[in-house]
């Protein structure tokens, strides 16, 4: 077994928007050789510019120095053009890793595994649950999927951005497990809204309701951190986007058909969110769902 990958390893980071520009700079600190990419030139100059010693990744140039790429980017297809289409997989030497920490289609992600591994590179899929908050405390909650040798390889890199640490089991589990971790936090705050409303126009405060559930057995994770934080107070800033948690939904809904689940509940919020995203625009934050709602209910949450 080769040995984990510790600084001062050389890292791919790709993808260094919304959360990866807060998970990169932990590999930094922690003394790891990093070298950074994204789509966008001016996101990936700032971060540049902030984090002194990082580099701009060159595939022809420095891709055979890797010894890891860790992709943070809005889905599998978007990885896959990266690694094949832009032809990064051609150039990295054997036995480098892969980790993508995106929200990824699990069955992609097992396809992308065997074409890599045509390569002798190894692929590992972690996505990361928390946050902008967490990223930036490195707090995060990542769920691994792949061989034992190479998550033991790799995970000294992970750790370095994630807090909790789960094994979900062979290649594509991680992206799973994010996908129907996501489809029950949409559940729960599109219903806990839905309560919210109803009380409202019965002529409770909506801001009784939040400590009421909170109290009591309807208390979820939109309850406790979103709806005073983010819809309550119409900041609608928690820096996911409508969009990627409408692409999550329709993950989890085709992993559902997939297996043959019974699934019609995952079916109609994969629908209504995305329902959602497509009348309120993907760019908007997440929370901001509640406004498709309260549109359909003639009536607002926030003052």
């Amino acid at each position: 077994m080769r040995s984990p990958l510790r600084p001062p390893a050389a890292v791919g980071f790709i993808g260094v928007g919304n959360m990866g520009r807060l998970m990169a700079p932990h590999l930094v600190a922690a003394g790891y050789r990093v070298y950074a990419a994204d789509n966008y030139e001016e996101t990936l100059r700032k971060f540049l510019a902030a984090h002194r010693g990082t580099i701009a990744l060159s595939y022809n140039d420095h891709g055979a120095a890797l010894d890891a790429v860790i992709t943070m980017l809005p889905d599998g297809n978007v990885v896959r053009e990266v690694l094949l289409g832009g032809g990064l997989a051609d150039r990295l030497r054997p036995g480098t890793i892969v980790i993508d920490m995106s929200s990824s289609d699990p069955v992609g992600t097992r396809a992308l595994g065997e074409v890599l591994a045509k390569r002798d590179v190894h692929l590992v899929d972690a996505p990361v649950s928390g946050g902008v908050k967490r990223a930036a405390d490195a707090s995060l909650a990542t769920m691994i999927g792949g061989t034992a040798e190479i998550i033991e390889r790799a995970r000294p890199l992970i750790a370095t951005m994630a807090k909790q640490v789960f094994l979900t089991g062979p290649l594509g589990s991680g992206h799973a497990m994010k996908a129907l971790n996501n489809l029950v936090s949409a559940a729960g705050l599109w219903i806990a809204a839905e309560a919210l409303l109803a009380g409202k126009q019965f002529g409770l405060a909506p801001e009784t309701m939040v400590d009421v559930l909170n109290a009591s057995t309807g208390r979820n994770t939109s309850t406790e951190n979103k709806f005073k934080q983010q819809i309550l107070s119409r900041g609608f800033a928690s820096g996911f986007s409508l969009g990627l948690m409408a692409k999550d939904l329709r993950t989890a809904e085709r992993l559902a058909k997939t297996t043959g689940a019974f699934s019609q509940l995952t079916q109609l919020c994969a629908k209504i969110w995305g329902d959602a995203a497509q009348a309120l625009g993907e760019a908007e934050d997440h929370t901001a769902v509640v406004k498709f709602l309260e549109r359909a209910s003639g009536t607002t949450l926030g003052p």
